[in-house]
């Protein structure tokens, strides 16, 4: 393979002006290299309109495939990542997150390390992780699907009206587990369990652990903690009939489906991963203690006679920065 026939997609909202200058930052590096830049058309438009002049690019889909993509570089927040793996799903690109907003916990690196990020792209210089996504259908009443989807992060039943309650079965391995009245339902994978599986209540699930986490949201009833159950496990929500109202499915926040009185939400591992591109072996305890700034201070390490694992130290000034 040649220079050229390396097509990076850059992903990246032009909604703040810096953001729009790193894409052409990035861009401009990456023609430089002898790479193809390659954006999404509505980015393409969106960019060109905030730039003015804006270098030459292939645009995903009309000039190149998903399945030819080496690699997407990410410029943005959580939100942003997750559309870019929703843009590469089905070919074998890797996602490298750049932060360009808050917490950025899917993020590899921060702004200030752009460039660096780039020329180790063109290099090759990085390593793949493989996570586990969900698989999602809806079927009716009658057990027809009718609607099917994926999700990096979560499967979310929630209730459509404020002041209605989602009455709702919760089913593990096609056994009825508990049936109870609530907001919603948390479907979550490991990559999802910091974002909103953190903010219900859930377990912080580590990345090497395969597993799914479901969290019910404010229910009525002494049996409905958060469970984590294996990955091969299959959960199923069904909203019962006797519901005053409609519930909503939403997946990774961008995907939504409205759930009729004797709809099924029925989760499942997918048989396709989600690939990110790392660039640094950071321990995820490293990552959770950087990106929700947690207090380390006074730790001493463990002891060199003790036996315990070998441990970088933290780096206490850039964690209180939250510099990665």
């Amino acid at each position: 393979m040649t220079q050229a026939d390396r097509n990076i997609l850059v992903v990246a909202h032009a909604h703040r002006d810096d953001t729009v200058d790193a894409a052409v930052r990035v861009i401009e590096a990456l023609s430089s290299a002898g790479a193809r830049p390659v954006l999404a058309a509505d980015d393409l438009e969106e960019l060109r309109a905030a730039a003015g002049s804006f270098p030459a690019v292939a645009t995903l889909g009309a000039d190149i495939p998903v399945e030819d993509l080496e690699l997407a570089i990410v410029l943005g927040g959580d939100g942003t990542i997750l559309r870019a793996a929703e843009l590469v799903r089905g070919g074998p690109a890797p996602v490298l997150g750049i932060n360009m907003g808050h917490v950025g916990f899917l993020a590899e690196i921060e702004r200030d390390d752009m460039d660096d990020a780039v020329r180790r792209v063109i290099a090759r210089d990085y390593r793949v992780e493989e996570r586990l996504a969900l698989s999602i259908q809806v079927k009716d009443a009658a057990g027809e699907v009718i609607y099917e989807t994926w999700a990096l992060n979560e499967a979310t039943v929630e209730k459509a009206s404020r002041e209605r309650m989602l009455e709702v079965v919760i089913e593990i391995d096609g056994r009825p587990l508990s049936t109870f009245g609530c907001d919603g339902v948390v479907v979550s994978t490991p990559t999802g369990s910091t974002a909103y599986n953190f903010s219900a209540g859930g377990p912080v699930i580590w990345p090497t652990v395969e597993a799914i986490a479901v969290v019910p949201l404010s229910a009525h009833a002494l049996f409905a903690k958060p469970l984590v159950v294996g990955p091969e496990a299959s959960v199923a929500i069904e909203v019962l009939e006797r519901t005053n109202g409609i519930g909503i499915l939403w997946c990774d926040g961008r995907r939504s489906h409205e759930l009729p009185p004797g709809a099924r939400v029925v989760v499942h591992r997918s048989t396709l991963d989600v690939r990110l591109a790392r660039l640094h072996p950071a321990a995820f305890t490293d990552r959770l203690v950087r990106k929700f700034r947690l207090p380390v201070e006074g730790w001493r390490g463990p002891s060199s006679t003790s036996g315990d694992i070998a441990t970088v130290p933290i780096d206490t000034t850039r964690t209180a920065e939250g510099r990665a």
